[in-house]
């Protein structure tokens, strides 16, 4: 393992998820804007994009954030939200086989739907842990960098973006984007499969909370698939 390993593990990393990281620019920019619509100075708006870094959270907490909700109901929206990253960081675990627990944190923090989806395949199957490392990181930093100036472009922009535009559009084809090929894996499909149809069900409860009862629902039920496939596997 050298440095040249970690840097073509990096090169593959980055110029593979590329053309996928263009979805996150529609995505920053309506995050940035719906910041400064709830009521967020640009300074509180900037300190939760960097703090959070999680669009899905963001946007999930801003509606409790401008109507006063209380901070518990924040804190529980938000980590419902995220716990589809427990599936994921459970999925990609073994890729960090090797690598010092500091930089696994690094990583925890740096972690998107884009870059797990992009990542995993190749991170199982790669013996060479600086190329996995590499692997991982350039698009992960890549992602960070991207969120940070379109979040913060449209913090500036809001309001003088034209409304025609249908940025939450975009943004909503981006996240299906990332769900297309998630979804190729038997557990993530049941888990969207639940999740989303126990949301439906349930929108019609107050505070969004049908929404997190959706993701709970879904997530248990992407671990309980994950747990009987491995059953089935076994010898």
């Amino acid at each position: 393992m050298s440095v040249s390993s970690f840097r073509a593990g990096a090169r593959e990393g980055f110029l593979g998820f590329l053309p996928l990281s263009v979805g996150l620019i529609p995505w920053a920019m309506v995050t940035g804007m719906a910041m400064i619509s709830t009521g967020l100075t640009p300074l509180q708006a900037m300190g939760m994009n960097v703090i959070v870094f999680a669009g899905t959270a963001q946007l999930g907490t801003l509606p409790l954030i401008a109507i006063g909700a209380p901070l518990w109901l924040m804190v529980a929206t938000a980590l419902a939200l995220n716990l589809r990253f427990v599936i994921f960081s459970a999925a990609i675990a073994d890729g960090f086989r090797g690598v010092g627990m500091p930089t696994r944190w690094v990583c925890g923090h740096l972690l998107t739907d884009g870059v797990f989806a992009h990542c995993m395949e190749k991170m199982l199957k790669v013996d060479d842990t600086r190329w996995r490392l590499g692997y991982f990181l350039a698009p992960s930093l890549w992602s960070w960098l991207l969120w940070q100036v379109f979040a913060l472009i449209g913090v500036f922009a809001a309001g003088s973006i034209p409304k025609h535009w249908s940025l939450e559009f975009m943004a909503s084809i981006a996240l299906l984007v990332l769900l297309i090929p998630m979804a190729k894996q038997r557990p993530m499909l049941v888990a969207a499969v639940v999740g989303g149809a126990t949301s439906i069900i349930l929108r019609g409860m107050p505070l969004r909370l049908g929404l997190i009862v959706g993701i709970v629902a879904g997530i248990g039920a992407g671990f309980a698939a994950e747990h009987w496939h491995a059953r089935k596997e076994a010898p």
